[in-house]
């Protein structure tokens, strides 16, 4: 096998056949994998995106399509995990499904993951200028100052700014990423705990309030299976991100375990703070279509915006504050995954070696940071002009895009390792089953969504030549891809030639 090796800053890997990236090594504890984790998740910004359009589709049964939600990716997560101990590398999706189906298959993975990065870094750039502008009226008592949001000029230009201080903060490393995540996430959960203990505390006050039910739990009483698979993938939508734990497993202590452990850790706590904050929102705002309940499509962007002063009171700036620190702690670390996947891909030869460039002064993959940024503003400033509702149909295309790649990860692990699933009864079910439920799961719901979403009334209504937004975005993007796919083959035809690495390629030792 003719294989260019790159002998930069790893020296664990100068042995192998295999070489290290140029990424500082052992810089992330378990927490602060964890708390890198929550923080690209961000519970406040996703529940306020995704609670509206959610209880859109299924009503009352929220917290059960969140749990349903949640099988998927928790037993994608030990999927994650067990190619995380067999290959650790920062190119995750990219690297292992190459492994297991080869260079043009990989290559497609990498891309949906980059493309759910990207999408997801305009989402939430969106959420931070709306929830700024939010904050500046009620911190000046001048309500006018939050319509500011609706000029679309200024609000691509704020979007601007806070995209290049996420890149900012990026290029410096995860050291500064850490100190600011720890920070900022911890503010959000402690604002979170405030608004559900108020919820419970006062839902009976509330005109629109629902007493608790278990029935909220039973599944049967969704009406129809593309319900089913529109609430589940938007709730998919809301665990995203623990994959980043992964994504860092070359600059993490002892990164064959920690990472994957981390990853799992982080869908749990982020399961529990769903279910409560589900719970107490659904008691307090009920699911009405007028004033604060939760199918008032003016609420649905945005559903803490109308919930934070009724639960909250005088607090209620505080969770303005908390979206607004949760969008943009994860505008910030989420740019960890897609510029880690754009170097991986550059150092394996699949894009142009440019990516690769690492900053010699932060050891960071500086280039891909800021290219990661210039997309994603850009994707922003696009949408904000062709879409009627830039949050809802954003949310959507993710789901289509986390179904893709979480699904096609899950099914290269079973594939990687069907050699070995019946060697032992802990192999069987953690090679075999649960990737293999969770992979095809995942396919159903991307398949369902795809054909629904072909429809133009799906999502906001906006269309391109009578096709969905949502739909052209989700497929649109993934047929883009096989195009870029084609012309890198002509440009770097090496990887596509399996000289960079294919399934026999040795690990990456990354230092314990």
């Amino acid at each position: 096998m003719s294989q260019t090796i790159r002998r930069s800053g790893n020296e664990a890997a100068e042995s192998h056949d295999i070489s290290g990236k140029g990424l500082k090594t052992g810089q992330l504890g378990l927490l602060a994998v964890v708390v890198l984790g929550i923080s690209t998740i961000a519970p406040a910004y996703t529940l306020t995106g995704a609670l509206g359009p959610t209880v859109n589709e299924v009503g009352l049964q929220l917290p059960v399509i969140f749990l349903i939600g949640f099988i998927p990716m928790i037993l994608v997560s030990l999927a994650y995990r067990e190619l995380n101990a067999d290959s650790p590398d920062s190119g995750t999706t990219f690297t292992w499904v190459t492994k297991a189906f080869g260079p043009w298959v990989g290559w497609m993975g990498g891309w949906g993951l980059l493309a759910a990065n990207i999408i997801v870094l305009s989402n939430l750039a969106g959420v931070a200028v709306d929830f700024f502008y939010l904050f500046l009226a009620q911190a000046t008592g001048s309500p006018e100052l939050a319509d500011l949001a609706s000029n679309k000029l200024l609000n691509v230009a704020t979007c601007f700014v806070f995209v290049a201080l996420a890149v900012w903060v990026s290029y410096r490393g995860l050291h500064t990423t850490k100190i600011v995540q720890y920070g900022l996430v911890g503010f959000q959960l402690l604002v979170l705990g405030m608004f559900v203990a108020m919820a419970f505390a006062n839902w009976s006050t509330s005109e629109t309030a629902v007493p608790f039910s278990w029935d909220w739990f039973d599944v049967t009483k969704i009406e129809t299976f593309g319900q089913i698979a529109a609430g589940i993938s938007l709730s998919i939508f809301v665990y995203w991100g623990w994959d980043v734990c992964l994504t860092v497993n070359e600059e993490t202590a002892n990164g064959k375990k920690t990472a994957g452990l981390a990853g799992t850790l982080t869908a749990v706590i982020v399961l529990g703070i769903y279910l409560l904050v589900t719970i107490a929102t659904l008691m307090f705002a009920g699911v009405g279509d007028t004033g604060i309940g939760l199918n008032n499509e003016e609420n649905h962007a945005n559903v803490f915006t109308a919930l934070a002063s009724p639960v909250m009171g005088p607090f209620a700036i505080l969770m303005s504050l908390a979206v607004l620190s949760s969008s943009a702690a994860s505008l910030q670390s989420t740019f960890t995954s897609p510029s880690r996947s754009l170097l991986a891909m550059a150092h394996y030869g699949a894009l142009p070696e440019r990516f690769s460039h690492m900053s010699k002064k932060f050891s960071t993959p500086g280039f891909a940071t800021i290219a990661a940024g210039v997309l994603s503003a850009g994707f922003y400033a696009v949408m904000h002009v062709i879409s009627e509702n830039v949050l809802n149909d954003t949310i959507l295309a993710l789901g289509l895009m986390i179904c893709f790649y979480y699904g096609l990860t899950a099914i290269a692990c079973v594939w990687y390792f069907r050699n070995s699933v019946f060697s032992s009864a802990r192999n069987f079910f953690l090679r075999l089953v649960c990737p293999l439920i969770g992979g095809v799961g995942l396919f159903v719901v991307f398949l369902q969504t795809a054909v629904d979403s072909w429809a133009p009334e799906f999502g906001s209504g906006s269309e391109v030549f009578g096709v969905g937004l949502v739909f052209v975005l989700g497929i649109g993007i993934l047929a883009l891809g096989a195009v870029v796919m084609l012309i890198m083959s002509r440009v770097r035809p090496g990887f596509f030639r399996g000289e960079t690495i294919r399934k026999d390629t040795p690990a990456l030792v990354v230092p314990e």
